[in-house]
């Protein structure tokens, strides 16, 4: 693979790895899984009000809101870790403090929602997940530790002009 002017590369783990799309595909899959889930709920909170669904004792028109207001809430979480990701390819900078610990509960979510999606919906849904959850901890991996780390620099240019480490065996 060609280096191309302006693009950033890292190695993950012995794989040549380009951060800015990475974190672009990871971004548009959160945009698309947002407006799903939003979606979902709506959906839900509609079949719980026309069916007068209740839950030890709750009131349907609750239940419905309930489902509304939190497929809200969880549709803006991932639109947030979705322009964090956006952010971070655009400007080919890591996530920092806040933005790095709401990705990584994104991916930790991602996988406990893949681990139940098997039981639940199937092995396309735990696919899926997974699919989500590889593309966030690369883009994590890709973009190092932050402003403590790697956030400027590569194998041949190190963040504060100290010479690369020679890899020694063990």
């Amino acid at each position: 693979m060609a280096h191309r002017a302006g693009e950033r590369w890292k190695w993950v783990d012995g794989v040549r790895v380009a951060r800015r799309p990475v974190a672009l595909a990871a971004a548009v899959v959160l945009i698309l899984e947002a407006f799903g889930i939003v979606l979902l709920n709506w959906i839900l909170s509609i079949v719980v009000d026309r069916q007068q669904m209740s839950l030890a004792g709750l009131q349907p028109r609750a239940m419905s809101t309930g489902s509304w207001v939190g497929g809200i809430l969880f549709g803006l979480y991932l639109l947030f870790c979705a322009v964090v990701l956006l952010r971070c390819a655009l400007r080919d900078r890591a996530p920092g403090g806040f933005t790095r610990i709401a990705l990584i509960s994104c991916a930790v979510v991602h996988g406990m929602l893949g681990a139940f999606a098997v039981g639940l919906v199937g092995w396309v849904a735990f696919l899926a997940m997974m699919v989500v959850l590889a593309l966030l901890v690369l883009t994590l991996m890709a973009y190092g530790e932050g402003a403590s780390g790697d956030a400027h620099g590569n194998a041949e240019n190190t963040p504060n002009g100290a010479p690369p480490v020679a890899p020694t065996s063990a």
